[in-house]
C-alpha cells in the first residue's frame, strides 16, 4: 500500500538529502501517519489532557517510564556506561518500592537522573552506521539501524514485563500500549505549532530526529520530555506519530565562534 502511495508523492525541488534515499516512500508513510494522528491519536490526547488532572498524568508517565527502564539498564551496560547502568538500576529499585510501583519518582530527588538507552543507540556506539532515514508506519521517524534495534528492545520488555509481571495477559498488554501511546502524544501537543509553522514539516522532523539521535549516541542524557502542558488550544497540523522534534535542550549547546586571528 505504501509503495503504491509513493508513486503519487511529489518530491520538493532542490538537492535531495543523501541520508534519505527512500524519501518518496517515507513521505507517503509520513502522510499516512499524520492522517491517522489527526483522526485518532490527537483528539484522544486532547481529551486525555482535559479530563485527567496533571498529578494523575505525571503518575502515569512515571509508571510507564519505570516499566521500560529494564531495557535502558541493559543497553547502558552493553554500551559500557556502567555508572549510568548502576544509577538506572538504583532508580528502578527505589521507584518500584518507595515510589509505589513507579507512580512516584523519589529517585530523581535523590540525585539519580534517568538516562536514555535503546539497542539502536547501542549499535551506534558500537560503530554501526545509521543507514538511510526511515519513517515507520504508526511508529514515525527512524533509521535502518534504529528500526532493527526495536526488535531486541521489544523482546526484552515483553519477556520481563508482560510475561513475568502480567502472566502474558494480552488485555493488559494492549491496554498498557494504548495508555502509553495517548500519554506520550499528550506530551507532544505543544510541538504541533512547530510543525504547523514549518515550511516542510517532513524535512523539519527528519532533521530534528537525526540530530537528536546523533546527540544521544555521542553521550547525551535524558532531555526534559516529561512535560504536561495544560492547554486546550487547538493547533493546526499535529505532529505525526513518533519521536518529538528536538528542542534546544535535546541538542548539544552551541559553541562560541573562535576569535579572528590577529
Amino acid at each position: 500500500m505504501f509503495l503504491g502511495l509513493a508513486g503519487c508523492v511529489t518530491l520538493p525541488s532542490g538537492k535531495p538529502d543523501p541520508r534519505d534515499r527512500f524519501e518518496r516512500v517515507n513521505r507517503s508513510v509520513f502522510a499516512f501517519n499524520t492522517k491517522l494522528d489527526h483522526a485518532i491519536l490527537r483528539p484522544a490526547a486532547r481529551g486525555y489532557v482535559k479530563v485527567t488532572p496533571r498529578p494523575v498524568r505525571i503518575g502515569i508517565s512515571n509508571f510507564m517510564s519505570n516499566l521500560v527502564s529494564p531495557a535502558t539498564i541493559v543497553n547502558n551496560f552493553l554500551q559500557g556506561k556502567f555508572k549510568d547502568g548502576a544509577s538506572d538500576t538504583a532508580r528502578l529499585v527505589i521507584n518500584t518500592t518507595v515510589g509505589i510501583g513507579g507512580l512516584f519518582d523519589p529517585a530523581t530527588g535523590m540525585g539519580l537522573d534517568r538516562h536514555l538507552g535503546d539497542f539502536g543507540q547501542t549499535l551506534g556506539i558500537w560503530g554501526m552506521h545509521a543507514g538511510p532515514y526511515l519513517v515507520l508506519p504508526f511508529l514515525g521517524p527512524s533509521t535502518v539501524r534504529d528500526a532493527f534495534g526495536l526488535v531486541p528492545d521489544y523482546l526484552l520488555l515483553h519477556e520481563i514485563e508482560t510475561v513475568q509481571l502480567f502472566d502474558n495477559n494480552a488485555y493488559i498488554e494492549w491496554g498498557l500500549f494504548a495508555v502509553s501511546a495517548v500519554n506520550r502524544r499528550s506530551q507532544l501537543l505543544d510541538t504541533d505549532r512547530l510543525l504547523d509553522s514549518s515550511y516542510d514539516p517532513y524535512a523539519f522532523l527528519r532533521s530534528a530526529y537525526l540530530q537528536r539521535r546523533e546527540y544521544l549516541i555521542n553521550g547525551g542524557i535524558t532531555p526534559p520530555e516529561e512535560e504536561f502542558p495544560d492547554t486546550d488550544s487547538d493547533s493546526g497540523d499535529a505532529a505525526p506519530i513518533g519521536s518529538p522534534p528536538a528542542g534546544p535542550s535535546d541538542l548539544p549547546p552551541a559553541q562560541p565562534d573562535a576569535p579572528p586571528p590577529k
